[in-house]
């Protein structure tokens, strides 16, 4: 048995979750997500839970089984309390800026790259070389950071680019040190 798909997901207060054709839906404070269930597995809510148990004993099952629990488990967390992903920018004359639902970057090119902004998030700039993503789809704010980020990652010799807020960036010494 799966030790993370056999553990009920608590529903806090003002969450509510529904389960209907095969569809998982939860509503919380910060707005509404719904997932579709594999045919594997089962979901069952009651007052103050939900539960995930699966079928059978194939391959299939015992995989699926702890990833709907925790699909289960991630969008609970997003309707009540939503994620969050800091991202700095690292170089000189890099900066960031929002205008209107694009969102212009710096970086080192010779254009400034206008990346849209997906609807559902909430992407600010509290100064030019920092940028923060919101959103109650953890999936989504992960998926837009890694886009950004991948934009201009952080190079090696001089620790330039876009990187996670707290992220380590190994370096490498550069051709001076074999002398």
């Amino acid at each position: 048995m799966s030790r993370i798909g056999k553990s009920p997901v608590p529903l806090p207060k003002g969450v509510k979750a529904a389960v209907s054709a095969g569809t998982l839906t939860v509503e919380g404070p910060l707005g509404k997500l719904a997932h579709a269930i594999h045919p594997a597995v089962t979901v069952a809510v009651d007052a103050s839970a939900i539960t995930v148990t699966r079928d059978g004993d194939n391959r299939v099952a015992r995989a699926v089984h702890g990833l709907t629990r925790a699909l289960a488990a991630n969008m609970v967390e997003g309707v009540s309390k939503g994620y969050e992903k800091k991202l700095e920018i690292v170089g000189v004359g890099y900066l960031a800026a929002l205008q209107k639902n694009m969102l212009q970057l710096r970086v080192g090119f010779a254009n400034e790259l206008q990346v849209p902004v997906p609807p559902g998030l909430t992407v600010t700039c509290p100064d030019q070389t920092h940028i923060s993503i919101k959103g109650i789809d953890k999936q989504l704010v992960g998926q837009f950071a890694a886009e950004v980020r991948a934009l201009r990652k952080p190079e090696p010799y001089k620790g330039k680019g876009i990187r996670y807020e707290n992220e380590q960036v190994r370096r490498k010494a550069g051709k001076a040190v074999t002398k």
